[in-house]
């Protein structure tokens, strides 16, 4: 469709919908049904999405997930139990909010064939797939309105059938594992635990929290238990009984009953390693900083070995390089049957304590009677490892104050000896990271690096001046020199996902264009021959195929590089069709670097996708989008990001306006900004200290900084460290500041720590007691992402009636 023809038409959309939004008093507290945005948009929601893929370990076979579209909000409505920092169907005894799978084909990689798997259940909602060792069987859940059952894939005759009664306990996640001989160990609701717990009609008592002098900072949670009833209910539904299921169906009890946080097998099969949660819980903190025990147990389920008991984390000092004390992160390794490691903190648990050694990694072989060894140890916080052999492991550290990221090669035969650093660099800095480690699966069913000798299989976003073009490379971890096998070239983005064989000639990428939908192609560069692809996914959004679409590069005042995607209609140019409205959609970000903060993210050449949350669906409606418009906010050295929020704010605003206007394509007096969460803080405070802009949508924002005392964002001082910081960032505090029309959408349901809903609530008020034009709109059953198809749909209506209003038609 051409842009003039589009222009047309939503001119007549305006006079037909002008009536919902001409009287503010109507507007104001009536509650509405649910509505729909113009045809365009609504259709772009219902496009049908794309299968999900998962390879198996060797890359023989894929898995096409075909998910099912947006649920209703009759699903949403669905009984839900908030506790403990979770939410629950009590029906099921599994997550309530979850994406589920509905269909399944097997495609083979190189053949291209596609296998239909028969025998599915009716109306699936599958998840919780898990391969094999050997590959000739998957396991896989089934939700039901009353519960969940256990199903498994005969991968050689591609047909599914029911292992189990309603009888899985997904409460906590980590329901399944396959043991080497092709059993499963299963997290089984405990078949004795009762009757669930009901409300007494009347409270025994108050409830009571005390502190004795311990300071015990935390960050705000949502979904935190409240009342003894709470304690009850978390303890019923947390209740299981680990299980082992042969092929047959036939289940054996295995183990004590417990409250399990995860359980994990190890690469011999002869030990299984439990966390189960332990009493007291707490009002403060969610279920997975609750007290519990790590166990190791035999093949008979008897408990061996108590490898930790971790009281309740409630009191941990406050900052990111923060942590607890005690063994964290306890874990197979991959490359041994039997061997335990973890870390353990040597300051506290307070990154300001200055230590040589302030982590430290221990190991312990089957069967657990030694003592442990001193592995590794490191100045800064442990980041994982990356297992190889006995002679070979990549040691990971971060410190997240100053964004610093290295990388050790290590060898495990010699404990003691920190080895020696191959990468050090700023997390992040995009140009300069050589990517991340390939793997491969050896004899136990794990996944090890990929490598030759001291040469490193990797693949990298390769960042650059251009954007993103992703490549396949060696990392030479004793010359710290890498080689590109294989990059990706305009105008594609195209990176590796699966790599066939020893030598990386042979792989599986994810091929894509501005329009042009991601498909999976086989790629062999030793023999030279053409790509093949292997799925022929449709391109949903056919009806947006032939907009424009953009990197744009400019500079702030201060001279920091800057950039934006810059969407505009199909068949728009600027000389002939004048100048368009336009939507800002950004989220700001903090750097300890301005050459860091300068780099140009993302690329102009992916492919066009829409999430519900997208600022895309307006091109439709003749608007010009800036997306992914670029925030930074930068403190280097000593200095805090935050101590210079507004002004940088305010500088990157200007200079993205300046571009968008003398480029010729935007209307400097028709702009308005957007932004969810973190994004609509920044939308919050663009229009509390400035005039640039027509109108602001702010979606699942915290807009009062006192409510998040103990830290928010990338904030880690407290409220009592830097309160100016709290107060100057606080848009709830410059309310009587907002002159231009602002949108505030929020699910009532909202989880995510610190977007209390009450957030949106207070700021409403705070606005319109100071006589600013602002809408609230809180939508039904909705968590920080929003969900049910009506609410997406409605959301969008919103923001459209407001943009017309406010911006495209502003007098």
């Amino acid at each position: 469709m051409l842009y003039s023809l589009r222009k047309t038409l939503s001119a007549s959309l305006i006079v037909c919908l002008a009536w919902l939004v001409t009287n503010p008093q109507a507007n104001a507290q009536n509650a509405l049904t649910y509505q729909t945005p113009p045809k365009e948009i609504a259709d772009l929601v219902k496009a049908p999405s794309t299968p999900s893929v998962s390879f198996s370990r060797t890359g023989d076979f894929m898995l096409l997930l075909e998910r099912s579209g947006n649920p209703s909000i009759e699903d949403l409505a669905q009984p839900e139990l908030r506790i403990a920092g979770m939410r629950i169907n009590p029906a099921t005894n599994g997550p309530s909010r979850s994406g589920a799978v509905e269909n399944v084909k097997i495609k083979m990689t190189k053949s291209g064939e596609e296998f239909q798997i028969k025998g599915l259940p009716a109306n699936a909602r599958l998840g919780g797939f898990s391969v094999s060792k050997d590959e000739k069987y998957a396991a896989v859940t089934n939700t039901t309105n009353t519960g969940i059952s256990l199903w498994v894939v005969d991968l050689t005759t591609y047909e599914a059938k029911k292992l189990t009664d309603e009888i899985v306990n997904d409460v906590m996640g980590g329901t399944l594992s396959w043991t080497p001989d092709n059993k499963i160990l299963l997290k089984a609701v405990n078949p004795n635990r009762g009757q669930m717990p009901k409300a007494p009609l009347a409270p025994v008592g108050p409830t009571v929290q005390e502190t004795s002098g311990n300071a015990a900072p935390s960050r705000t949670y949502q979904d935190l238990l409240t009342n003894p009833h709470d304690e009850a209910l978390f303890a019923y539904f947390t209740d299981s009984q680990l299980m082992m299921i042969d092929l047959d169906g036939k289940a054996t009890p295995f183990g004590k009953p417990g409250m399990f946080k995860s359980v994990s097998i190890s690469p011999d099969g002869n030990y299984v390693m439990v966390d189960i949660i332990q009493r007291p819980f707490s009002y403060l903190v969610p279920a997975s900083r609750f007290p519990y025990n790590v166990e190791v147990w035999d093949r008979t389920g008897k408990n061996v070995k108590t490898m930790a008991e971790l009281p309740l984390d409630e009191v941990r000092p406050t900052g990111f390089d923060a942590t607890v004390t005690g063994p964290r992160s306890i874990n197979w390794r991959a490359d041994k049957p039997a061997t335990l490691y973890w870390v353990e903190t040597q300051d506290g648990g307070d990154g300001r304590v200055a230590m040589e050694e302030r982590d430290i990694v221990y190991t312990l072989d089957a069967p657990f009677t030694a003592q442990r060894t001193k592995l590794v140890s490191t100045p800064y916080r442990y980041g994982g490892i990356s297992w190889s052999d006995d002679n070979f492991a990549l040691f990971n550290e971060r410190w997240s104050a100053t964004r610093k990221q290295i990388v050790r090669v290590i060898n495990p035969s010699k404990p003691g000896d920190n080895g020696r650093i191959i990468i050090e660099r700023s997390s992040d800095d995009i140009y300069n990271d050589p990517g991340s480690p390939l793997f491969v699966t050896n004899e136990y069913g794990r996944s090890v690096i990929q490598r030759k000798g001291d040469e490193i299989f990797m693949t990298s976003e390769g960042g650059s001046p251009e954007g993103s073009m992703p490549y396949l490379s060696t990392f030479n971890a004793k010359t710290k020199t890498e080689k590109i096998l294989w990059r990706s070239q305009a105008p594609y983005y195209e990176r590796v996902v699966k790599v066939l064989n020893d030598n990386a000639t042979e792989f599986v990428t994810v091929k894509e264009s501005t329009d042009i939908q991601p498909n999976y192609w086989l790629v062999n560069t030793r023999r030279r021959v053409a790509p093949i692809q292997i799925t022929n996914f449709d391109n949903p959004y056919e009806s947006i195929k032939g907009i424009n679409k953009q990197l744009v590069k400019y500079k702030r005042n201060d001279g920091l590089d800057l950039s934006a995607v810059v969407y505009t209609p199909e068949g728009y140019d600027p000389a002939r069709d004048g100048r368009l409205p336009v939507l800002m959609w950004a989220y700001p970000r903090e750097y300890k670097s301005a050459e860091v903060a300068a780099q140009v993210r993302g690329s102009q050449y992916r492919f066009t996708r829409l999430s519900w949350g997208s600022p895309l669906y307006w091109v439709t409606q003749g608007y010009a989008i800036m997306d992914q418009t670029e925030m930074p906010i930068v403190g280097e050295g000593d200095l805090e990001p935050n101590d210079f929020f507004l002004e940088q704010l305010v500088a990157n605003a200007e200079a993205a306006i300046d571009y968008i206007v003398e480029s010729g394509i935007g209307d400097r007096g028709k702009i308005a900004v957007g932004g969810h969460s973190y994004g609509a803080f920044m939308t919050a405070n663009l229009l509390s200290h400035t005039d640039l802009f027509a109108a602001g949508i702010a979606r699942s924002g915290a807009y009062n900084r006192t409510l998040t005392p103990f830290g928010f964002q990338y904030e880690q001082r407290t409220f009592w460290e830097a309160p100016e910081v709290y107060f100057n960032m606080a848009p709830f505090m410059h309310a009587n500041k907002v002159k231009t029309p602002i949108l505030l959408i929020h699910g009532e349901a909202d989880n995510n720590s610190g977007t209390f809903p009450v957030q949106s609530e207070r700021y409403y008020n705070a606005l319109k007691g100071h006589g600013a034009t602002t809408r609230l709109v809180f939508l039904p059953h909705e968590s920080h992402g929003y969900a049910a198809e009506e609410s997406i749909l409605h959301t969008l209506w919103e923001q459209h009636q407001w943009l017309e209003k406010y911006v495209k038609n502003k007098k």
